[in-house]
C-alpha cells in the first residue's frame, strides 16, 4: 500500500510541476524553438560566422554592430 502511495503522489507532483511550467512559459511570450535559432543570438549564436542564414542576413546583422 506504501508503494501505491508513493506512486499517486509521485503522479500528483509531476502533473503540478508540468502545469505550473506550462503556465510560466505561456505567460512568458518567449516561443519553443527561441534558443535554438541562430538568428537569436541565444547562448552565443551570435558569432563571427553563423551557419544557417542567408549572406543578407548577415550583412544586415553586421550593420547593426557598426557605428
Amino acid at each position: 500500500m506504501k508503494s501505491g502511495m508513493w506512486s499517486l503522489v509521485l503522479i500528483i507532483v509531476a502533473a503540478l510541476c508540468f502545469t505550473a511550467g506550462y503556465q510560466a512559459s505561456a505567460k512568458s511570450g518567449t516561443e519553443p524553438g527561441y534558443f535554438g535559432a541562430v538568428e537569436a543570438a541565444g547562448y552565443g549564436g551570435g558569432g563571427e560566422s553563423v551557419a544557417g542564414i542567408s549572406e543578407e542576413m548577415a550583412e544586415y546583422y553586421k550593420s547593426l554592430t557598426e557605428e
